[in-house]
């Protein structure tokens, strides 16, 4: 009875051990993300077409708000092998296919982001051609309209008619003390004729305010002048009446 009682408590013991060494390993497996090695930064892969790919990297030691870029566009199917490089401002916070002009060449943007009073954000735009090189576009900065109650914030997407959507948060005023006032600008991107074109989609509210403050200062301007007037015909009156009236004194004594 001793010798069946430790066999099974042998058993029972090697059986533990085992569920709890690969408790242990699934564990392991789920925690160990890929893991980018320096310098490089951000890595994001895009497949725009089967066997097209575009690999999108920031890369850089030493500081974190600057470095550079490398765009390596694959392309299996012709064998042609692509590398675009630039300078870096701030870091990479998303990669972005379209073809906003839908000529079948795809646009590759990178949305990055700097850290100053408004958490600026900076969109580097490229178009590939049939020659697979890439075609820089300027990206339109935000006019001084636009920029009216702009703290940051921005949040980037592509619509489903492949257009490039921007929209952020607006403010009461442009410094860092400025609230929220709930609404948000909405800017739709297109690309015609290998430039940028923007239509605001929302209504703005902060130039509904600015038409109603004038009106206010012409009301008080027009009630103003009036008792003016009045006073000085009544002071005219009183004196020509006092006049008169020392004129018949002086007759009467006579």
């Amino acid at each position: 009875m001793s010798a069946k009682y430790y066999l099974l408590m042998l058993m029972g013991g090697l059986i533990f051990t085992s569920c709890k060494h690969e408790q242990k390993a699934a564990v392991s497996q789920v925690a160990s993300a890929p893991r980018i090695m320096e310098p490089f930064r951000f890595h994001k892969l895009l497949e725009v077409a089967p066997g097209e790919y575009y690999d999108v990297l920031s890369w850089g030691r030493g500081s974190v708000d600057t470095g550079a870029f490398e765009i390596l566009h694959s392309d299996s199917t012709s064998r042609q092998y692509v590398t675009t490089t630039g300078d870096l401002d701030g870091q990479i916070i998303d990669v972005y296919n379209s073809d906003m002009d839908v000529d079948g060449n795809p646009e590759i943007l990178i949305q990055t982001k700097g850290k100053d009073t408004t958490n600026y954000t900076k969109i580097y735009a490229f178009e590939y051609g049939n020659d697979n090189k890439a075609n820089k576009r300027d990206f339109p900065r935000l006019t001084s309209s636009q920029r009216d109650g702009y703290r940051g914030g921005d949040n980037f997407y592509i619509s489903s008619e492949g257009k490039f959507i921007r929209e952020f948060p607006i403010y009461d005023g442009n410094t860092k003390n400025a609230k929220p006032t709930g609404a948000k600008r909405k800017l739709e991107y297109g690309l015609q004729g290998n430039e940028f074109t923007v239509k605001q989609l929302s209504k703005d509210s902060t130039q509904t305010k600015s038409t109603i403050a004038p009106v206010k200062k012409e009301e008080v301007k027009k009630e103003t002048p009036k008792p003016e007037k009045k006073k000085k015909e009544t002071t005219k009156k009183s004196t020509k009446h006092k006049k008169a009236e020392t004129h018949k004194k002086r007759k009467h004594r006579r």
